[in-house]
């Protein structure tokens, strides 16, 4: 029942002139390791892939930074700020599936540097917008979706084909530091920015020439790594099937269909505080501390700067916890990422349930609470990425994660900001300032809720974790194995 597959001869598997005399097949293999890129150049890919994730998160979050500015230039509510971040979700979210397909057919990196390059030039034209054109920064905020869509559900593959194991699960959270980092800094720098300058304007040109730095290091240091080598099955083992026989299964994938309704509750609420939080905290201080009201740009931008600083803390906790604390879980059990995963999110619910009741009784109390229930919710970032790179197998991870993109998108962050900001609007019995704080205030308070239910999800997807793991290691796709024993027999007959 078993059919033993020999290594071919030495003298078949040579190529004449491709090797140095007295080199052995050891010395080769250390040479050019599986993936085909070198030890360094695959840490300063890492780096690079690190930066532009940074970036992207930065550019995303600046508007977030200094939205009371943006109300107050273009005359618009709640339900029209929270487009802002709805549109360039849906653009992010639509797109990802076409990146995706792309991104396991094409060479990659190319892919990322067109993209990134794009989203540069209109982030920047975003800036020039006039006052009475606010429908023209909502269509320019669309447009920068086609950056991240191209690189965010690329980049993960690539580290994913320079790193296995423990190795991989490492860079993956160096990689995802850049979540919590750049959209802290968003908020930073954006706010600065608009303080130095009194134009918040200027807030949203700092990103796009970074960016053009991004595309040459993509250009001239990252190197398009061999899918699937390292993992000792090279791309010509794994043939390619359709991208509708790629979703069947990825559908009948019960780890990856759950964990992705776990990130959708973690983009939900992630999506609604990072657009809210810092004008919810800027209405919380008129209305309890008296502080004056944004009439008159430049509006007082200190909350989204503190916000900004908690967010970088918390994030670089959050991510560094979570892959310890399922580091050292797994010692134990299989099933510890998609634990942590819903520790973190049912930790996360009640620590932020109380900042947004503290706001009017207590800022201190307010900012405690939003550290902690930041910090829980960022220890499932690398985790998610993780579990999805060892439950798919290498030739359908990148349209894994653009479909994974496309839900927790679709069902979160996209609709979250605008339906926080409709909800805050239906809700104001008046216009003062005491219902501008409290109508935002019970709007918010549903992320607690999503949480709890993220949380069970991820609870669920721990029933399936072992199996489906097991079956993308051991996968083999139709006809391989007859393709093995004839190429036995054909080397039985030399």
């Amino acid at each position: 029942d078993y059919i033993a597959i020999l290594p071919p001869s030495p003298t078949l598997s040579l190529t004449e002139g491709s090797e140095e005399p007295g080199a052995g097949p050891s010395q080769r293999r250390e040479e050019e390791p599986a993936s085909g890129v070198s030890s360094l150049r695959a840490v300063f890919t890492v780096i690079v892939l690190c930066f532009i994730n940074l970036l992207n998160y930065m550019d995303r979050f600046t508007v977030a930074g200094v939205l009371p500015d943006i109300e107050q230039y273009f005359g618009i509510n709640d339900g029209k700020s929270g487009l802002l971040q709805t549109v360039f979700i849906c653009s992010y979210m639509f797109l990802a599936p076409v990146f995706g397909y792309l991104g396991d057919r094409y060479n990659r990196k190319m892919i990322m540097s067109v993209g990134i390059g794009f989203w540069s030039i209109v982030t920047l034209a975003s800036s020039y917008t006039p006052k009475e054109y606010f429908w023209l920064l909502l269509l320019t905020r669309g447009l920068v979706g086609v950056g991240e869509a191209s690189y965010s559900t690329i980049a993960p593959t690539i580290i994913a084909d320079l790193y296995i194991k423990e190795r991989r699960t490492q860079m993956l959270s160096v990689f995802y530091f850049a979540i919590p980092v750049g959209s802290g800094l968003g908020y930073i720098v954006g706010s600065k920015v608009d303080d130095l300058a009194g134009d918040w304007h200027w807030a949203l040109r700092v990103t796009p020439a970074l960016g053009l730095v991004a595309v040459v290091l993509l250009l001239f240091v990252v190197k398009e790594p061999k899918r699937g080598a390292i993992e000792a099955r090279p791309e010509h083992t794994l043939q390619r099937t359709s991208w509708l026989g790629d979703m069947k299964a990825l559908c009948r994938n019960p780890s990856f269909v759950l964990s992705t309704f776990g990130f959708t509750a973690v983009a939900f609420v992630t999506g609604s505080l990072a657009l809210w939080a810092p004008a919810f905290l800027f209405r919380a201080a008129v209305f309890t501390e008296g502080r004056p009201p944004c009439v008159k740009g430049p509006c007082d931008t200190s909350d989204s700067l503190y916000f900004g600083i908690i967010t970088v803390v918390s994030g670089i906790l959050g991510v560094a916890s979570g892959a310890e604390v399922s580091r050292r879980l797994r010692l134990r059990t299989p099933r510890a990422d998609p634990l942590v995963c819903a520790l973190g999110l049912l930790l996360s619910a009640p620590f932020l349930y109380l900042a947004i009741v503290f706001a009017q009784a207590s800022p201190i109390a307010t900012y405690v609470f939003i550290f902690l229930g930041e910090t829980f919710l960022s220890m499932n970032w690398a985790i998610v990425a993780d579990i999805l790179l060892y439950v798919v197998v290498p030739t359908r991870r990148s349209t894994a994660e653009a479909f994974q993109i496309v839900l927790s998108h679709l069902l979160g962050d996209a609709g979250s900001p605008y339906l926080i900001g409709v909800v805050s609007d239906s809700l104001k019995q008046t216009d003062s300032y005491l219902w501008q704080f409290r109508s935002l205030q019970l709007s918010l308070l549903t992320c607690s809720f999503v949480a709890v239910g993220g949380g069970a999800f991820f609870l669920a997807t721990a029933l399936f974790i072992e199996k489906d793991r097991q079956r993308a290691t051991n996968y083999a796709p139709s006809g391989e194995r007859l393709n093995l024993e004839l190429r036995f027999l054909r080397m039985s007959l030399r």
